[in-house]
């Protein structure tokens, strides 16, 4: 197993543990024979290279040698590992200057006695639950490693970029969902796809990002005891901690611990990229679909019923408190954004999104499509 410790960080985070916690607890995947296993990775790797002609054709976005990134086609504690490195690796300043302020604060020598171990178990326990709910990710922030692949060295456009399809997760929901396998399979890449394509093509886009995160990060200012009940709220959530007949007053997500107007800013522009970013990702996957999935309305269809439902009321509390809500909604508000301006302007038009930070949508414009192509298009007002 790669180890995750050995800096300064570390003491509030466990992140070996973490990973060793929520191996431990994930829950097994659906029920497959070896060699059944061995024909879903197969088909998965080929659908992924198929998807990048689809995808590249539809958006009119890269090119055919831009795909440099590594398709990895993971189990659960395989996704865990990858998405506890790219934490790691994106919190460290964070955590860094949590570190620095626990010796200074009344609350440090609390925090002190809880240690690391303790949110690394925690932590543990939250990546478990999702970890059986991704069917795939692309992941950008994590170093390159021998487990860990990456599309190019630190710096470069796609360094630090890899394409996880988490196979169980998929098998399980197209069996849930009582769906065509090889279609579900191909439309989920279709969507992940695109994901790398947005990355791989354009080429300021991971450090934007990168550098609005660290933004909203250099501008915390919680107490590290805060954050840490924060974690506890989520594990207990999950291992059922609320005392029976307790009223659950909505619960507060990690992102609702925003303290400054700076900010909520700086919120709001990663809000919008999100949105932007899940929803090219929507309208590809359904554009593409019809040409390539036999039976992508119903897929879709059944797929759109599974995410507005979720599953129990624990469910709902945890995507509350997670900010997973928020996610759902970045779908259909972006899928709407992206669709309205393709309408308005095609897609050579829509593509002028890509063109800089400054041709992003804000949080506003997300909302109202026609402004952001009276803005970037600069049409005269009537």
């Amino acid at each position: 197993m790669t180890s995750f410790g050995g800096t300064a960080s570390s003491g509030m985070v466990d992140w070996n543990l973490a990973v060793a916690t929520a191996t431990r607890l994930v829950r097994p995947g659906p029920d497959v024979s070896r060699d059944e296993a061995r024909t879903v990775v197969a088909e998965l790797r080929r659908h992924a290279k198929a998807s990048e002609e689809h995808v590249r054709g539809f958006t009119r976005m890269g090119t055919e040698d831009a795909h440099d990134t590594p398709v990895l086609v993971v189990d659960r504690p395989g996704w865990v590992r990858a998405n506890v490195a790219g934490f790691r690796e994106i919190l460290k300043p964070l955590l860094d200057k949590m570190q620095e302020r626990r010796g200074s604060s009344p609350s440090g020598a609390v925090l002190g006695a809880v240690g690391g171990k303790v949110t690394g178990v925690e932590l543990g326990m939250l990546l478990s639950f999702l970890s059986s709910r991704v069917l795939g990710q692309y992941e950008t922030f994590a170093p390159a490693t021998r487990d860990l692949p990456a599309g190019g060295p630190p710096g470069s456009p796609n360094g630090g970029g890899r394409l996880l399809l988490v196979a169980p997760n998929i098998v399980h929901v197209e069996r849930e969902l009582d769906v065509q396998p090889h279609d579900f399979r191909l439309w989920v890449c279709l969507h992940e796809e695109t994901h790398r394509t947005q990355f791989t093509a354009v080429p300021w886009l991971r450090a934007h990002l990168e550098g609005e995160i660290q933004s909203f990060l250099a501008e915390t200012d919680v107490d590290p005891m805060t954050v840490l009940e924060r974690v506890r709220e989520a594990a207990q959530s999950l291992a059922g901690g609320r005392p029976e007949g307790e009223e659950d007053d909505g619960g507060r997500s990690f992102v609702e611990l925003v303290q400054t107007p700076v900010q909520r800013e700086i919120l709001g522009r990663l809000t919008a990229v999100m949105s932007l970013l899940e929803g090219h990702a929507d309208f590809v996957m359904d554009g593409v679909g019809p040409d390539v999935v036999p039976s992508v309305a119903e897929i879709r269809e059944k797929f759109q019923q599974r995410r507005a439902k979720g599953a129990s009321r624990l469910d709902l509390a945890l995507r509350k408190l997670l900010g997973l809500d928020a996610k759902l909604r970045q779908y259909r508000d972006g899928e709407r954004f992206v669709r309205s301006v393709v309408d308005e302007v095609g897609m050579d038009g829509f593509n002028r999104v890509w063109t800089s930070p400054n041709t992003l949508p804000t949080k506003a414009e997300i909302a109202k499509p026609a402004d952001w192509v009276a803005r970037v298009h600069r049409r005269p007002e009537a």
